[in-house]
C-alpha cells in the first residue's frame, strides 16, 4: 500500500480571518487564484483525500475546495487549531491526516513523506516539522529550533486522546502533544513553511512572483515562483535526492554489495538488526525524586493535580465579568479589590464592579476576563475606564488543568530524566519515581601490545586508550561500569574474560580482537560460547564490528565487539553501542545531525558509510559550514579532540564538492 493511500490532507483555515481585512485569508487573491487554492494543490499530490477546515464563508471555501469536504469546528468560539484538528480526524477515512495552515503555500511536497519515515523510525503518534531559525533582533546569536506543529502528519488513532483533552477545556496545542509520542522532522528550507499574515505580506509575494518571472503576471500554483517558493523549489529537489539515496540505502544487504566488500553489512541493515534483537532490561526500582536524574523512567508520570490547578491571570490588571464589557463607547468599572498570586479575592464583584489581579492569581468568583493594565482607557483611583474594543469576553485567563490536567500524562515512561524533569515532576507534588534499574555494561581491550596506565612502555608496545574513552562514554550514558582492564591475546584468557562479563553483566563491549588478523580469537570463542548476527560492516572507521550475545548456562549477555583504533571505537560506539544501550535502558535517543555546507572537497567513494571528523562553524552569510580537520586515519585520536562534529557520507554517496550540503553529527552533548 502507497504512502498517499493513507493519508488524508487536512487544510486549517478555521480562524476568524480579521489580519486581512473583509476577506478571509484563505481566500485573498493569491498569483491567479487564491491562498487556500495554492495550498490545495500543494496538499494534493501527497494525500488520498482532502478536506478544508473553515469556520467562516464556507460557501466560498466550498467552490474552491470543489469535491473536497470543507468541515466547521465541532467546538464553537473559534477554538484555535485543535479544534480543527479534533474535526479532521473526525471526518479522517484514513491511518494518517496531514495538517497544513491555509496561508503557507510553500510548503515542501515531500512532507508527508519525510514526517512519515520519521514516525515510522520513532514509532511516534505524530510528527511535525521543524526548523533553525534566527533572531532578527540577534543575528549574530546561534539559531533555535522552531517548531511548527500546524505542519504535522498524525495518527487518526489519537482522535479519543485529543477529544478528552479538549472537553477538560484545555485548547494549547504543546499540552495536547504531551499527552502523544511526537517526533520531529528537521527541515533545512525555513522560507518553506513561512505563512502570510498581512496584505503588505501578501503584496510582496506578489512582488517577488512577477519579478522572478521577469514582469509575467501569472504564476501557476504549486509553482516555485516568488522568493519563498523559489528557495523551496531547490530545497525540494535536494529532499528529493536525498529520499532517493535513503531508500538505496535501505537496501541493505544489496547495498553494501555495491561496494569493494560483498560480505560487508550495510549501516542502517545492522542498526536495524541490533535494534530489533535488544529489549529494555526488566527490572525497575523506586528513588527519591533528588537520586533519579538521568535515569529512565519506567512508569508514565501522572500529574494528580490540574496544572494550573485553578483558574489564573496571564497578566496584571483588572478581573471582571464578560457579560458586563461595553458592546460600544467606554464604559466605567469600580475597583473593589485586589487579588495577589497566593491571596485570592473571595468577593464577587457585581455589574460594573472589577478587582485589581496580579499575574497568577486566582481569578475571584464570577469573573470570566482579565483587562490587561495597559489597555484601560483611564485609571483613576478606583475608577477604571474601559473602551468597547479593548478586550473580548474571556480574554487573557489560563484555566485550570490547560498545561496538563489532572490524570494526564506528565512525562511519559522512557523519558531520560533531565533537571527540567526533576521541576516537572516536583511541581506536581510527586516525592517519588518508578525508573529501570541501571544498565550494567562490563568493557575490557585485547592485545598483548597494551599497556595500562602506570605500566612500564614496553619496545613495541602502547598505552590502552580505548578503556578510557569508553569509560567515559560509558559513564556519561548512565551505566554501571564494570571495567576489566586488558586481555591477552590468549582463546582461554578471552573464553574466561566474556564468561566472566556475561555473568555480571547486561551487555559487553571489547575494543580489539575482532578483525582478520591470526591473533584475533574472538570468532572461535563466540562460536562456542555464543552467537554473532554479523562480523563486518561496509563503513569507514569501524569495518570490523561484532555483534552478538554470549550464552553460558546460566547467563547471557548482548556482545558488542569494536575495532581497535581509537576513533574506530568511538565512531562505532556512538553509531551502535549508543542507541543499543540506550534501547535496553528502555529509551529512545536518535542522534541529532544538521545540514552544514562543505568547505571544501571530501573523498568519498561510494558502496560505504563513511564518518569524518569535522569542524562546524558559521559562514559569512551565518550559515554553518564544515570543514575536516585534516588526516582521517582511524588511529588519529587528536582528530576527535580537535573535531566538534562528525561528518555523515551515506552509503550511496560519492565524492562531495565544495559548496555542497552534508549531514553533520554534533559533538556537543554527546561526547
Amino acid at each position: 500500500m502507497s504512502l498517499k493511500s493513507k493519508v488524508t490532507g487536512l487544510v486549517l483555515a478555521g480562524g476568524r480571518g480579521t489580519r486581512m481585512g473583509r476577506v478571509d485569508k484563505g481566500l485573498q487573491p493569491f498569483r491567479g487564484s487564491s491562498l487556500v487554492a495554492h495550498v490545495i494543490d500543494r496538499m494534493a499530490p501527497q494525500v488520498a483525500s482532502l478536506a478544508v477546515n473553515a469556520n467562516r464563508n464556507l460557501p466560498q471555501y466550498q467552490v474552491v475546495a470543489g469535491e473536497s469536504a470543507v468541515l466547521p469546528d465541532y467546538l464553537d468560539g473559534f477554538a484555535g487549531p485543535l479544534a480543527g484538528l479534533q474535526v479532521g480526524l473526525q471526518f479522517c477515512p484514513t491511518e494518517l491526516l496531514l495538517t497544513a495552515p491555509c496561508d503557507s503555500p510553500f510548503f515542501p511536497v515531500d512532507l508527508a513523506a519525510r514526517l512519515h519515515a520519521a514516525m515510522e523510525a520513532e514509532g511516534a503518534d505524530l510528527a511535525m516539522a521543524v526548523t533553525m531559525e534566527r533572531d532578527p533582533e540577534q543575528p549574530e546569536a546561534a539559531p533555535f529550533r522552531q517548531p511548527h506543529p500546524v505542519f504535522s502528519l498524525v495518527k487518526a488513532s489519537v482522535l479519543p486522546q485529543l477529544e478528552a483533552y479538549l472537553e477538560t477545556g484545555a485548547r494549547r496545542m504543546e499540552g495536547f502533544y504531551k499527552t502523544l509520542r511526537i517526533t520531529e522532522v528537521l527541515f533545512e528550507d525555513s522560507a518553506a513553511f513561512s505563512n502570510i499574515n498581512t496584505l503588505e505580506e501578501l503584496q510582496h509575494h506578489e512582488r517577488s512572483a512577477t519579478a522572478t518571472s521577469g514582469g509575467a503576471a501569472s504564476a501557476a500554483s504549486g509553482s516555485a515562483a516568488g522568493d519563498a517558493a523559489a528557495g523551496h523549489g531547490v530545497a525540494a529537489e535536494r529532499d528529493g535526492d536525498a529520499a532517493g539515496e535513503s531508500a538505496a540505502r535501505r537496501d541493505g544487504g544489496k547495498a553494501a554489495g555495491r561496494g569493494s566488500d560483498p560480505a560487508a553489512l550495510a549501516v542502517e541493515e545492522a542498526q536495524r538488526l541490533i535494534c530489533a534483537r535488544v529489549t529494555p532490561v526488566e527490572a525497575t526500582e523506586t528513588l527519591p525524586l533528588l537520586a533519579a536524574l538521568d535515569r529512565v523512567l519506567a512508569a508514565d508520570i501522572i500529574s494528580p493535580i490540574n496544572v494550573p490547578a485553578y483558574d489564573n491571570s496571564a497578566m496584571d490588571g483588572y478581573a471582571l465579568r464578560g457579560t458586563d464589557l461595553p458592546a460600544g463607547g467606554t464604559r466605567t468599572f469600580r475597583s473593589i479589590g485586589i487579588a495577589y498570586a497566593g491571596h485570592p479575592f473571595a468577593q464577587a464583584p457585581q455589574a460594573g464592579e472589577c478587582v485589581r489581579i496580579m499575574t497568577g492569581a486566582a481569578i475571584p468568583p464570577g469573573c470570566d476576563t482579565v483587562l490587561p493594565q495597559e489597555l484601560a482607557a483611564a485609571i483613576d483611583g478606583d475608577q477604571v475606564s474601559i473602551s468597547n474594543n479593548a478586550i473580548h469576553a474571556g480574554a487573557n485567563l489560563r484555566r485550570a488543568g490547560e498545561d496538563l490536567p489532572q490524570g494526564g500524562i506528565a512525562i511519559p515512561a522512557g523519558k531520560l530524566l533531565r533537571p527540567a524533569d526533576l521541576g516537572l515532576i516536583a511541581s506536581l507534588g510527586i516525592a517519588e519515581v518508578s525508573v529501570r534499574r541501571k544498565l550494567k555494561v562490563a568493557f575490557f581491550s585485547t592485545g598483548d601490545e597494551l599497556r595500562s596506565l602506570g605500566e612500564k612502555l614496553d619496545q613495541g608496545c602502547v598505552y590502552d586508550s580505548n578503556r578510557y574513552t569508553l569509560f567515559g562514554m560509558l559513564t556519561r550514558l548512565g551505566c554501571e561500569v564494570i571495567d576489566m582492564g586488558v586481555v591477552r591475546d590468549d582463546p582461554q584468557a578471552l573464553e574466561a574474560a566474556l564468561r566472566q562479563a556475561a555473568s555480571q553483566a547486561d551487555a559487553i563491549i571489547t575494543s580489539g580482537g575482532v578483525s582478520e588478523g591470526a591473533a584475533d580469537y574472538t570468532r572461535d570463542i563466540m562460536a562456542l560460547i555464543g552467537d554473532v548476527a554479523f562480523w563486518k560492516l561496509a563503513m569507514r572507521p569501524g569495518r570490523p564490528l561484532a555483534f552478538g550475545k554470549v550464552q553460558t548456562e546460566q547467563d547471557s549477555a548482548w556482545l558488542f565487539g569494536l575495532p581497535g583504533n581509537p576513533v574506530a571505537v568511538m565512531v562505532s560506539f556512538y553509531m551502535f553501542a549508543r542507541p543499543a544501550l540506550l534501547r535496553m535502558m528502555g529509551s529512545e535517543a536518535r542522534l541529532q545531525t544538521m545540514q552544514a555546507r562543505a568547505s571544501d572537497n571530501i573523498k568519498k567513494r561510494a558502496g560505504r558509510t563513511e564518518y569524518q571528523r569535522g569542524i562546524v562553524s558559521r559562514g559569512a552569510d551565518g550559515a554553518p559550514q564544515v570543514r575536516l580537520t585534516g588526516a582521517q586515519g582511524s588511529g588519529i585520536l587528536s582528530s576527535m579532540t580537535e573535531a566538534n562534529c562528525i561528518v555523515v557520507l551515506h552509503h550511496d554517496q560519492a565524492n562531495v564538492s565544495a559548496g555542497q550540503m552534508v549531514e553533520v553529527l554534533l559533538f556537543d552533548g554527546l561526547t
